[in-house]
């Protein structure tokens, strides 16, 4: 029963089943349709699928936190980094791999596809669909964190809540990310991602899983059905573990590729652009469960495992997520020409890095205030419903306008923080864990 917290009422464990229940049973849909290939409209089918996705990454995540009772840290910290990222990247490697297949057959497909007859969104879309999830995970996901943790600290202590904080030993995630964001600075810079690229990216990710996984063992703090799954009998729980890990993994699998050409169709067939579509709704699927976990940590004031997460789950899609999808576009491709960039996803890509640093800059002396959530949850909306009214032919300037303003918060604060970055290196790539742990945990407030 370790890490489950208090024993569970009969009534309240039923409910954490029936979530349990329900995540499985929106998943059956897609999974017999991805079978049977029906001729339904491609909006229904986009809707069917994505909720199969959700419903998988629901699964993915409570099997995840359970799995944390009964392996050892380091494997534990590897497997999980992996599978937070599952859902997204399955979905960004259909577009990778098609990507890559269309340059193998028509050379250019990914560059000039009005001479060839096929769709850029074969290449663009697997950046649309990075982007997207990289910006969502701090306009949303980290600000939601502090805005759920103000609205709640209020409500129990009657009065107002100045910043969160995180514990020391997050340096470690935060030094990392920072080195992936600066060096994520450079790709606007390019006509591809590399495959040079991707081993500099894949190595700063597994620099990161050496260093974490010399951090001591800790009890998982169990949430929902994750909390009723932990206080099974230690076979039943493994086996549930194992059962919903290739559940889920056979939902994603059979549903990824039939979710994101649904998701193109749809735009096609209701005049919706399919790179929005791609950018947005596609990833805001696989982190929803994400997203709620954060938020109920947050709810219950515990902002240190409610943010850490999140800043955890954004190293690894900085790193991993995109370090690997050049070299499935190479793979497919049959070629080591990098991912191509052309001119709007390059634009994007500056933005969504502009973005990364400021929100790390702001997170360098481990806090981030209400002020600052809100900097990054307004610019994130204002940029997001300009970029829907803006004219096409603007739209790369309006997104290079915003990186600039990012950009420039950053080394405002960056300037007022700059004391604090030598202790935020040391702590995270030299001191051991036992001296990081001996900080005081940090309440919000």
């Amino acid at each position: 029963m370790s890490g489950s917290g208090a024993i569970l009422t009969d009534a309240r464990r039923r409910r954490q089943y029936r979530y349990l229940a329900m995540a499985a049973a929106i998943t059956v849909p897609g999974v017999i349709i991805s079978r049977l290939h029906t001729d339904l409209p491609y909006p229904l089918l986009a809707l069917i699928f994505g909720l199969a996705i959700v419903g998988a990454a629901f699964l993915l995540s409570w099997a995840a936190e359970v799995a944390q009772l009964d392996i050892s840290a380091g494997l534990a910290i590897a497997v999980l980094a992996f599978i937070a990222v599952l859902p997204e990247y399955a979905v960004d490697l259909v577009f990778a791999l098609n990507g890559g297949e269309a340059y193998a057959e028509y050379g250019v497909a990914c560059q000039a596809p009005e001479l060839v007859g096929v769709r850029e969104s074969d290449c663009a879309l697997a950046l649309a669909n990075m982007t997207g999830a990289n910006r969502l995970l701090i306009g949303l996901g980290w600000t939601m964190v502090v805005f759920v943790a103000w609205r709640r600290y209020r409500t129990v202590h009657n009065r107002r809540m100045e910043s969160i904080r995180l514990d020391r030993a997050h340096s470690v995630e935060l030094s990392f990310l920072s080195v992936a964001t600066v060096y994520s600075l450079t790709l606007p810079l390019k006509s591809s991602i590399t495959l040079i690229d991707s081993a500099i990216l894949v190595a700063i990710f597994i620099a990161y899983m050496l260093r974490i996984s010399k951090a001591p063992a800790e009890e998982p703090h169990l949430v929902g059905p994750a909390e009723a799954l932990g206080q099974l009998p230690k076979a039943g729980r493994r086996a549930s573990v194992i059962g919903l890990f290739v559940v889920a993994a056979a939902v994603i699998l059979l549903c990824a590729e039939e979710f994101a050409h649904a998701l193109v169709e749809t735009g096609a067939d209701l005049g919706i652009s399919e790179f929005f579509l791609v950018q947005w709704l596609a990833p805001l699927a696989s982190e929803t469960p994400e997203f709620l976990v954060a938020g109920l940590y947050a709810y219950r004031l515990n902002t240190n495992a409610a943010l850490g997460t999140l800043v955890s789950s954004k190293v690894n899609q900085w790193t991993l997520l995109v370090g690997t999808l050049p070299v499935a576009f190479a793979l497919a491709a049959g070629s080591t020409d990098g991912l191509p960039i052309i001119a709007r996803q390059r634009e994007e890509v500056l933005l969504t890095a502009a973005q990364s640093f400021f929100a790390v800059v702001v997170l360098v002396n481990l806090s981030m205030s209400l002020k600052e959530a809100g900097a990054l949850f307004v610019l994130f909306w204002t940029q997001f419903f300009a970029g829907a009214v803006v004219p096409e032919e603007h739209h790369g300037t309006e997104l290079v306008i915003f990186a600039v303003i990012y950009l420039a918060l950053g080394l405002y604060v960056l300037i007022g923080s700059r004391r604090e970055v030598p202790r935020l290196f040391h702590d995270g790539f030299r001191a051991n864990y036992a001296e990081l742990s001996s900080d005081p945990k940090h309440d919000p407030g």
